[in-house]
């Protein structure tokens, strides 16, 4: 019993992932409306949320 390292070879690589599917074109612009409609209420919720709290305000004053 002895160890050869003249005939060594390394073991295999792990088969790597599978990849995933690309976006179909009406899957890929259904998530721009979605990013785009995200990006709008970025701008228009806080001004929509401080004139809530003005009127909150307003009420109790």
């Amino acid at each position: 019993m002895f160890l050869d390292l003249k005939n060594y070879t390394p073991p295999p690589d792990p088969p790597g992932e599978p990849g995933r599917p690309s976006l179909t074109p009406r899957q890929q612009k259904t998530l721009m409306a979605i990013i785009g409609f995200n990006i709008l209420l970025l701008f228009i919720a806080p001004i929509g949320g401080a004139t809530i709290i003005a009127a909150f305000l307003q009420f109790f004053d």
